[in-house]
């Protein structure tokens, strides 16, 4: 028994040492400025990929492609970028005012342009935690290439297989693949990837995109074909770093923006000197808590809340989330989408307008005239952004004539997590933060409790929370002694010592707001990275976060109406 402890600490501390690698070295290329990931500038990189095997990236380690990884990172990337010889990491320099067209992948929220057929510009607004996740998915996408490639070549003179031919032939096509002509591709791509033709066939569609049809099958052989180049050619594919983005980083251009966007907002609406509770959340489901109730008073009959917000989460339910917006909008919702690159709206809801007997969940049904509270909702901020914008937020207004420290009453954080104990759905509360690679470690009084969420058929946790570098660096070792050791992590997520570093110093430090501040922390779990087969690359929640987001949005709004 001692043996098994004294090998899996010895794992972790090798795990936990490349990843402290990596971020070193992150930052010695982005000062460097260019980096060739293939090359002898990007081996560490390589290297400590290898050692810690994040759970997301599955079979990294393996001969075989891994399928699922690659998903995972291609719908974060933007399209086209297999295909490019040079990568350019670039801050807001105006493209957006040019006839590049930006192209944003599905499930990051970030402009990319296409320069020509070998340049691909990415857009840096999030601080350094974006640049670290980038770099972290290239690192995979062009180890997986050379695998690719490791396949193909026979000779030193670049000579390929007969199956590469044939996947060349059929990307190269112009006209579309008929099922015959695809499953005959798909036969070769097969045996390239080392995979099955019942596992290809299965993740094809899943690639596919809007008039790109044939995406999976272009994906492997340009990500074959560059990887070829630079072995048989010696065009080794570039990493650039605009000198912009590097005399901008950490200089906080983009907070500063959003926060002063939110306090003018604030000011002309004369809501600046009312009571504030800013809550860090997604963009529907405070709304619709408020609501949907109202809006949708008649189809309230016939179902429950929780029903009525599963059917508001279906895509299919356009016209109800407009009626739910709409009358949001007439009863004091104020919606400022980001102009500062951010990339995170923002709601704000004058309570003043709104009835609160209408809601079941508010034990107040009237304020003091002027003292009604403001709620200020953000979308998620990613990473080391959080730290940015919270810290810019909670600073006073300031204009040429005065000075305001804002109201601050409450900031309340909901957001998705890993989970250490239990799976998809369940709910965790967190009494400390402890951040990734450091001893910083942030214990907090939180106002929700584990009690408050219990009894509605969902497993509550509570405990200390990790705060990770990238959840692209998910590493089971690591988290199984954070898990098992005496630290009593329930889970892991990328922003809550940063949020909580950025209230503390404002709260305890600089007096921007008051010390007594409340502080509300909870997540839902979207995955559990201790278990085969249920980590972030493994697919969405479904509806299987809808009951856990509202049990927490409706514990939250609670609060903030008792206080």
């Amino acid at each position: 028994m001692s043996l098994i402890k004294q090998q899996d600490r010895t794992r972790s501390q090798e795990s936990s040492a490349a990843i402290e690698r990596m971020y070193i070295t992150m930052r010695h290329l982005f000062n460097r400025g260019f980096y060739k990931p293939m090359g002898v500038s990007g081996e560490t990189l390589r290297e400590a990929l290898l050692i810690l095997r994040p759970e997301i990236y599955g079979t990294i380690a393996e001969e075989k492609v891994e399928l699922n990884g690659l998903l995972y990172v291609i719908d974060r990337l933007p399209e086209g970028i297999e295909e490019c010889r040079y990568i350019n990491l670039t801050s807001d320099e105006g493209y957006k005012d040019s006839h590049f067209k930006p192209i944003v992948p599905p499930k990051r929220r970030r402009n990319c342009y296409r320069i020509d057929d070998e340049q691909m510009n990415i857009e840096i607004t999030r601080g350094r935690s974006e640049i670290y996740d980038i770099l972290t998915h290239l690192t995979f996408l062009f180890v997986e290439s050379h695998k690719i490639m490791k396949r193909v070549v026979i000779n030193e003179e670049g000579h390929t297989t007969r199956d590469w031919q044939k996947l060349e032939k059929a990307v190269l096509a112009e006209e579309p693949l008929s099922q015959q002509d695809r499953e005959i591709a798909l036969t070769h791509t097969a045996n390239i990837l080392g995979r099955t033709f019942h596992e290809v066939s299965s993740i094809y569609s899943k690639f596919s995109a809007p008039n790109n049809e044939k995406r999976f099958l272009k994906l492997v052989y340009w990500l074959g074909k560059r990887a070829i180049e630079e072995i048989v050619e010696n065009d080794k594919r570039l990493v650039t770093f605009s000198p912009v983005l590097r005399e901008r980083l950490g200089h906080h251009i983009h907070g500063e923006v959003w926060a002063d966007n939110i306090k003018k907002e604030l000011e002309n609406k004369d809501l600046l000197r009312r009571p504030i509770h800013i809550i860090s959340a997604n963009m529907h489901s405070v709304m619709n808590t408020l609501f949907a109730p109202v809006a949708l008073a008649k189809e309230m009959v016939k179902k429950n809340n929780l029903e009525i917000y599963e059917t508001l989460s279906n895509a299919g339910s356009g016209k109800l989330r407009s009626r739910v917006e709409k009358t949001a909008q007439q009863h004091g919702m104020l919606f400022i989408p980001d102009q500062s690159g951010t990339n995170i709206d923002v709601q704000i809801f004058d309570t003043a307008k709104l009835d609160l007997a209408q809601n079941n969940f508010c034990s107040k049904t009237e304020y003091i005239k002027g003292k009604e509270p403001v709620i200020i909702v953000m979308d998620y901020a990613f990473g080391e952004q959080a730290y940015e914008t919270m810290e810019e937020l909670l600073k006073p207004y300031e204009d040429k004539r005065k000075t305001v420290h804002l109201d601050v009453k409450s900031v309340s954080i909901m957001g998705k997590a890993g989970i250490l104990e239990g799976g998809k759905g369940d709910i965790m509360i967190p009494s400390a933060h402890l951040f990734e690679g450091t001893a910083d470690n942030y214990p907090f009084e939180n106002q929700l409790k584990k009690e408050d969420l219990e009894g509605h058929g969902i497993s509550v946790f509570d405990g200390a929370m990790i705060t990770v570098l990238g959840t692209s660096l998910q590493n089971r070792d690591i988290l199984r002694f954070f898990y098992e050791s005496t630290w009593n992590v329930i889970g892991l997520e990328m922003e809550g010592a940063h949020y909580q570093k950025a209230i503390q110093a404002a709260a305890k430090l600089r007096g921007s707001i008051s010390d007594e501040v409340k502080v509300r922390y909870a997540y839902y779990a979207s995955d559990n990275p201790l278990e085969t087969g249920s980590t972030l690359a493994s697919g969405g929640l479904g509806t299987t976060g809808v009951k856990p987001t509202y049990l927490i949005t409706e514990q939250i709004l609670e609060q903030i109406f008792r206080d």
